[in-house]
């Protein structure tokens, strides 16, 4: 049976809808009904080839859903589990791994150079970042289905699988911001939401978003914001001045680009870190001179996927949304059709909104 999803033909062409023929999955497989699906930046990126993996594809890679089947040796789920989607399983063999650094595995995304299914015309597709979420249904890796722990809508559970584990682990991982510290969160989409919520949930005593868009201030406030500046030129200066002149203690860029990259470098104070976890294509060139390095004493460090372990995160997130810390559904500020992915990528080209949810 055919089932309805986006699939990116080549680099740089226009999304299609279309119907695929899913496989049955096969010895440690699993088959799920997505119920929702986040449209990420990542999505984008593949799109217009800043990242690059094998297309034809069928992108998405925040998802939530159920289980329909499991293939032969596949435990830890079974048909009617509700699961979040993992789309960078790791391998636990890799050098990254025997660190226990899971979220920089070498092998995490090799499930997306494989088939996934076919279009109706016979057309190979493969699994856009592994779990090809932009579908009524999926066939995964068992190590991309992670259980959904009691007490989350299942619909706003997807956003655990991409936003929540970046924003919330850029927070608590990469950066490590503790009680009483400043923050300042450049880029208020879906990932800037979820940080600004973690930075909250860990007792920042001030934070700042900042963000191109004056409309987006409401909901930056929402989400935590204390503070919120409209990007400029200034916004170093502004953000020294909300800081008694000195910086705040922790900056964490969530659009990837060399020129916020710059800003929120700036904008930390002496001795503070600034955490990247936008990410930029090549061509978005940052640079420091030696002597300001030495002098500000700051450090700067690339995230990538908030520093997390998915399976031992997703609990701990969990608990914050029952707990109420942590509102998932403030941070959807759009639910579409598969159809309305397309506008859905224009609106976070042009900076608007926060995060738009597919809903199946």
């Amino acid at each position: 049976m055919a089932v309805r999803a986006a699939v990116l033909p080549a680099v740089g062409a226009p999304l299609e809808i279309t119907g695929i023929e899913l496989p049955e999955p096969g010895p440690g497989q699993v088959r799920v009904r997505l119920a929702a699906a986040g449209v990420c930046h990542s999505d984008l990126s593949l799109t217009n080839g800043t990242m690059r993996l094998p297309v034809p594809a069928v992108l998405g890679h925040e998802g939530a859903g159920t289980v329909v089947a499991v293939g032969e040796g596949v435990t830890h789920v079974s048909p009617g589990d509700a699961v979040v989607l993992n789309w960078a399983p790791s391998c636990g063999s890799c050098h990254a791994c025997s660190l226990g650094e899971v979220w920089l595995c070498a092998n995490a995304l090799n499930g997306a150079a494989g088939v996934h299914a076919r279009t109706i015309d016979g057309t190979e597709v493969h699994p856009g970042l592994n779990v090809a979420a932009f579908a009524e249904e999926t066939v995964v890796a068992a190590p991309c289905v992670l259980p959904l722990p009691d007490g989350v809508p299942l619909t706003d559970a997807a956003l655990l699988g991409c936003a929540v584990l970046t924003g919330y682990g850029a927070v608590h991982h990469s950066a490590r911001v503790r009680r009483g510290e400043t923050v300042a969160v450049f880029g208020v989409g879906g990932v800037g939401l979820a940080t600004l919520q973690a930075a909250r949930i860990a007792g920042a005593a001030k934070i700042v978003a900042v963000d191109v868009s004056p409309e987006k201030e409401e909901l930056a406030r929402q989400a935590g914001a204390t503070d919120y500046v409209v990007a400029s030129e200034n916004t170093p200066r502004e953000i020294r001045a909300l800081t008694g002149r000195q910086g705040v203690d922790v900056s964490v860029e969530c659009v990837g680009r060399a020129v916020t990259i710059r800003a929120a470098w700036e904008s930390t104070r002496r001795g503070g870190r600034t955490t990247v976890v936008g990410i930029g294509g090549k061509e978005e060139q940052v640079t420091f001179n030696a002597l300001e390095i030495f002098h500000w004493g700051r450090t700067l460090s690339g995230c990538v996927y908030g520093n997390s372990d998915p399976a031992e995160d997703l609990p701990v997130l969990a608990e914050h949304v029952r707990a109420g810390r942590l509102d998932l559904g403030a941070m959807v500020t759009e639910r579409i059709a598969l159809d309305g992915i397309p506008a859905a990528f224009e609106n976070m080209t042009a900076g608007k909104g926060g995060r738009a949810l597919v809903v199946f």
